[in-house]
């Protein structure tokens, strides 16, 4: 059973620099476990790591699709495995790091991602006079993370995600989370932490920082493409908010107070997750002394 070290956590806890660290002392390479940082040109408001940030470190799973392709569940788990067994062949650490844990879960668990054998004819004939769009905006509604992960003209997946839903009452994406399965790798989960105001706090500074690199140039630049706010990737916290400034509707300061709020509340929400899907140990963030904080977690893997 192949070891893997995950880092997880919160946005704007420090997981990159960690993660970078563990390599070089473990002598590891990482593998991205965000789910947005996949996207080319997508690199300011997805916090994707710099080169600067890498220090030489082989990073893997960053700027591998376009922005108009859609990235599912079942991809990241078939390439993180990959990228485990490639690693570790040459004896060499995976470490993984991110904040998508549901991503997560399933490429180090034993999920396996069939084709349910319901009759789905009922919804067939229900929805026969519902446009491909129409149907896409239905899942969208009731199962959002579900419809991320679908192309809007794909008609089969999409209906089976909302027959799902109508036939059991919880939602296609909520499956995979709620079920327990047991780990195909010999993992340790690290988790980052900060006390809430003080990350409510860099979370806010995090964005403003964000427009100081030129966040607003890079999104112009997405929108100059035309990209519909239904594509996966543009449904992602700092850049679903700018829609509205775009079409005149929302001013600039409350586009960011927007992405700010949004980005507590999906800390929020990441905290709750983790709790209660992995076995995560967690350790207070350091931030007057990062490099204390990394002693510490590596002091306890090497018990």
């Amino acid at each position: 059973m192949e070891k893997v070290i995950v880092v997880v956590g919160p946005t704007g806890v420090g997981k990159t620099q960690m993660g970078v660290a563990l390599a070089k002392y473990f002598n590891g390479e990482v593998i991205s476990g965000d789910s947005m940082q996949i996207y080319k040109t997508m690199d300011i408001g997805t916090a994707k790591v710099t080169s600067e940030e890498m220090k030489g470190i082989v990073h893997h799973l960053i700027d591998i699709k376009d922005p108009t392709e859609n990235y599912s569940v079942k991809d990241f788990q078939d390439e993180v495995r990959l990228k485990i067994k490639e690693i570790t062949s040459q004896g060499k650490l995976p470490i993984i790091v991110g904040g998508t844990g549901l991503y997560i879960k399933a490429a180090l668990y034993d999920y396996e991602f069939g084709e349910s054998q319901m009759d789905h004819q009922e919804y067939i004939d229900k929805y026969q006079a519902y446009s491909n769009k129409g149907l896409y905006d239905l899942l969208n509604k009731i199962d959002e993370t579900s419809a991320k992960e679908l192309h809007p003209n794909n008609r089969q997946r999409v209906l089976r995600a909302i027959a799902i839903y109508e036939s059991t009452g919880i939602k296609k994406s909520e499956t995979l989370a709620k079920q327990n399965h047991e780990l195909v790798y010999d993992a340790k989960f690290i988790g980052l932490t900060l006390e809430r105001e003080a990350l409510y706090e860099r979370i806010n500074q995090r964005v403003d920082l964000m427009m100081e690199q030129g966040l607003l140039q890079e999104i112009d630049g997405l929108m100059k493409k035309n990209y519909s706010k239904n594509l996966q990737s543009m449904k992602a916290i700092g850049y679903k908010e700018w829609f509205d400034y775009y079409h005149g509707t929302q001013t600039l300061e409350e586009t960011l107070e927007l992405i700010k709020k949004n980005s507590r509340n999906y800390a929020k929400r990441q905290y709750t997750w983790f709790n209660n899907q992995i076995p995560v140990k967690w350790f207070n963030v350091n931030l007057e002394n990062f490099d204390q904080t990394i002693k510490t977690v590596i002091n306890d893997l090497e018990r």
